[in-house]
């Protein structure tokens, strides 16, 4: 058989446009040349699709753009979203490997695009993408699952601006301080807050708003940062979790993608028993939410307590060089070209698994 053809997506336009251009580097330098014919395509930030062939590190350091613009003679425009040479390039490849991190790329709006051309990709589903992406409605998952989360509190953008003061009370309440802030469809620590005093909540309300309409209120959990890598579609694996020791006051955006100076330890130092209990409520949230392909579980580890608690799901984990995933996956002789191989494979197979009769 000759070799796949094999679209890469990344950039996009959400908070997380830069991370997605780091981890489709890692993507596009770790794909075998010997099985893949490699296609990057380019999501700007005013919406356009643009095929790109120059040097993969340009599209690393942000400067791919200029030279893809100029390669498909597609001007730079405010209103942007012209798609039609990312659209060609897409329905002429096999596969398609959206390295999209944020909004419109991880949470079921490019999945629903390439389910309506009926082209195979890498990842989860639509349903999957939408919900894991929104914080809210995976936490209904979860606790209809029954597995322990923190506490939290869900906030709307048009109450905030109406009255910013207007959730203080219930969130003083609910969940006292500290607290953590973060939109409820964003990733990468992207706008998340941590809340010190019951003062300091309606500014901060404000400023995360801008992030997301609707925002997250969570209690503040005293634990350690358990991850854990799952894979599969019908019947999928977990790793051994590991552990992430943030170097600053918690595991934001810069000690995850600029610093790289968090500590990994794989396995996470927790009791066996706590290890497996980590997988086991991984695998129950990742097909309560019928997830496919890939997903990174996060849990924290309350040590005074021993309990394990959910606190968020990545349908589209980081691929940088520093990202918890692929270590995880490494940790178990699952190198990052045999990794991509195999989620590769499980996009191939979901376009399977997902026939179905339609009726005339």
């Amino acid at each position: 058989m000759g070799k796949k053809k094999i679209a890469v997506l990344f950039g996009g336009m959400s908070t997380e446009h830069s991370v997605s251009c780091v981890s489709a580097t890692s993507v596009i330098k770790g794909l075998n040349k010997d099985k893949y014919d490699v296609i990057p395509v380019g999501l700007a930030e005013n919406g356009d699709w643009l095929p790109y062939s120059g040097e993969y590190d340009n599209i690393k350091n942000g400067t791919w753009e200029e030279d893809a613009r100029k390669e498909n003679n597609v001007p730079f425009t405010e209103e942007g979203c012209i798609m039609e040479p990312g659209i060609k390039a897409i329905r002429d490849c096999d596969i398609v490997f959206p390295v999209l991190h944020g909004a419109g790329g991880e949470d079921g709006t490019v999945q629903g695009l390439l389910e309506l051309m009926k082209k195979p990709y890498v990842g989860c589903g639509v349903l999957a993408s939408a919900v894991g992406m929104d914080k809210a409605y995976t936490k209904v998952v979860v606790a209809e699952k029954g597995i322990p989360q923190a506490k939290h509190v869900v906030a709307h953008r048009e109450d905030i601006l109406r009255d910013k003061n207007c959730y203080t009370q219930e969130i003083s309440e609910k969940l006292g301080f500290p607290c953590f802030v973060k939109p409820a469809n964003s990733g990468s620590s992207v706008g998340v807050f941590k809340v010190g005093t019951k003062e300091e909540l309606p500014d901060i309300l404000q400023e995360a708003q801008k992030y997301d309409r609707k925002i997250i209120v969570e209690e503040f959990i005293d634990g350690r940062e358990i991850e854990c890598a799952v894979m599969g579609n019908a019947e999928p694996k977990a790793a051994t979790p590991g552990e992430i020791k943030p170097s600053a006051e918690f595991y934001d955006f810069v000690d995850k993608y600029k610093s790289g100076s968090s500590i990994t330890v794989i396995p996470a130092e927790i009791p066996q028993e706590k290890l497996e209990e980590v997988r086991s409520n991984a695998l129950k949230i990742y097909k309560a939410l019928d997830c496919s392909g890939l997903s990174r579980v996060d849990f924290f580890y309350e040590g005074n307590t021993g309990r394990v608690i959910f606190n968020e799901i990545n349908t589209l984990p980081g691929f940088t060089d520093i990202s918890m995933y692929s270590k995880l996956w490494a940790a178990e002789g699952v190198d990052f070209s045999e990794l991509l191989d195999r989620l590769i494979d499980y996009g191939f197979m979901r376009i399977q698994e997902n026939e179905r009769i339609v009726s005339k």
